[in-house]
């Protein structure tokens, strides 16, 4: 297993968009190891997702019981390959940072319940309605497969994006 390096902005990478894991195999398996092992070694961090890693695959690992906001409802560390959301209501606005933007938080507004389809790192498929911060954990992540930013969802960048305060 490795500590992989993250990607930061304006790296054209992150602007891309991912392809679908078509298989699973070791190579998979040991890259979704190094990206767990990557999250856990960024203190506070809550999400990574493949393309962060310069890896154009549909892989994230979160992990929302890390930060105060994800203690009093999340599922745990999960896996998710070619996740898909499939429903989303509500709406929430709410501070994010990211790996990526390592100097720079945003007021974000995003769903607040969400369902979202997965295959985890065994092949099996999976369905998981989610709700607050985990909701948001995913939302972000899955954005990162998609090239989005959350700079691409501020309302505003000259109201809603601050230099990030502590680390």
């Amino acid at each position: 297993m490795a500590v992989l390096p993250i990607l930061t902005y304006p790296n054209a990478l992150l602007k891309a968009v991912s392809e679908p894991v078509s298989a699973i195999d070791k190579q998979l398996l040991t890259f979704v190891e190094d990206l767990r092992e990557t999250l856990y070694s960024h203190p506070g961090c809550v999400g990574i997702a493949a393309p962060q890693t310069g890896n154009l695959k549909r892989v994230i690992v979160i992990d929302a019981q890390r930060a105060k906001a994800g203690q009093d409802f999340n599922s745990g560390p999960l896996v998710m390959i070619n996740p898909e959301i499939n429903w989303q209501e509500g709406d929430v606005l709410a501070r994010e940072g990211c790996l990526s933007l390592p100097h720079l938080t945003a007021n974000v507004r995003r769903a607040k319940n969400i369902r979202v389809s997965y295959m985890d790192s065994q092949g099996a498929q999976h369905s998981l309605e989610t709700r607050d911060f985990e909701a948001r954990v995913i939302l972000h992540e899955t954005d990162h497969l998609d090239g989005l930013l959350f700079l691409d969802r501020v309302s505003s960048l000259k109201t809603d994006v601050f230099r990030r305060k502590r680390y």
